[in-house]
C-alpha cells in the first residue's frame, strides 16, 4: 500500500481504500446506465450479433465512465486525484487539448 501512497502522492489508507471503492463503483454504474441507452438505441443480443452488440456497448461504456469518474470520485472526497487521473489519462488518449490552459 505504500506503493500507492507514495505514487498516487496521497498520505492515507483511507485515500486508497475510497480510490479502489470509486473505481469499482463507477465500473459498475457505467455498466448498468449503458444497459437500458442500448436498449432505447434497440440494441440487443437478439437484435444483432453479439460479435457487434458487445464491442458497441463497450463503447458505449467508455465515455460512461470517463464522465462518472469525477463525480463518484467527488462522492468519496477524492475529486483531486480523480480529475488529475482524467486529465492524465485523456491526454494519452490525445484529448489533452480539453484541459489547457489558455494563458
Amino acid at each position: 500500500m505504500e506503493k500507492l501512497k507514495k505514487r498516487w502522492n496521497i498520505d492515507n489508507n483511507w485515500s486508497v481504500v475510497a480510490i479502489f471503492i470509486v473505481f469499482a463503483i463507477n465500473g459498475s454504474f457505467a455498466a448498468w446506465v449503458a444497459k437500458p441507452i442500448t436498449s432505447f438505441l434497440g440494441l440487443s443480443p437478439a437484435t444483432i450479433s453479439a460479435w457487434i452488440y458487445w464491442p458497441l456497448r463497450i463503447l458505449l461504456i467508455f465515455p460512461i465512465y470517463q464522465l462518472t469518474l469525477p463525480i463518484v470520485g467527488w462522492l468519496f472526497g477524492q475529486f483531486k486525484f480523480f480529475w488529475a487521473f482524467e486529465k492524465k489519462f485523456l491526454g494519452r488518449l490525445g484529448l489533452g487539448f480539453l484541459f489547457k490552459d489558455e494563458n
